[in-house]
């Protein structure tokens, strides 16, 4: 039984014909007429920057955001932490549950609520937090290094009032 020939397949235009500069140039248009699309893909470098960062440290962003604040303020409950790092409180479970497992944390019954645990950093988190934090500074000059130090200052201005945090609080 003799088949009919077959009908070769189109070819993706993008390999036949160049469109010109358009093709080329459609995420810069993109991200002019969509800030939202900008900021997703520039919060995708950085936080892939930051995990291949926190990598060696054994610490998920996450993980490092927790240990910075406890560092900070000393011990917190878990809906502290997780309100005030805007990770979800199901989330921040699993983050709590990783670092007392390394021996990074510990809960503890919290002294002005007993239905509550306070979370405090031990010694091996004093020392992992300062293992992370050697290699932020530098992570942060590569993937901010097309931005002068004024550019840097405004994203940071607006990044906050868009997230609606006040200077200094």
């Amino acid at each position: 039984m003799a088949t009919a020939p077959r009908t070769p397949r189109l070819a993706s235009p993008s390999r036949t014909d160049d469109g010109g500069g358009e093709r080329r140039q459609y995420f810069a248009t993109l991200t002019r007429e969509r800030p939202d699309i900008a900021l997703c893909r520039a919060t995708t470098v950085v936080a892939r920057a930051i995990d291949e960062e926190l990598t060696d440290a054994r610490l998920t962003v996450a993980q490092h955001l927790v240990l910075k604040m406890l560092d900070a303020v000393g011990a917190c409950s878990q809906q502290e932490l997780s309100e005030q790092l805007r990770i979800d409180r199901s989330v921040m479970v699993g983050c709590i549950d990783g670092l007392e497992s390394s021996g990074l944390v510990v809960r503890e019954r919290h002294p002005r609520d007993r239905r509550a645990y306070a979370v405090t950093m031990t010694e091996a988190g004093a020392r992992a937090l300062a293992d992370a934090e050697a290699g932020i500074a530098p992570m942060m000059d590569r993937v901010f290094a097309a931005l002068t130090a004024e550019e840097r200052d405004t994203l940071i201005r607006l990044t906050r009032k868009l997230l609606a945090v006040q200077p200094g609080g």
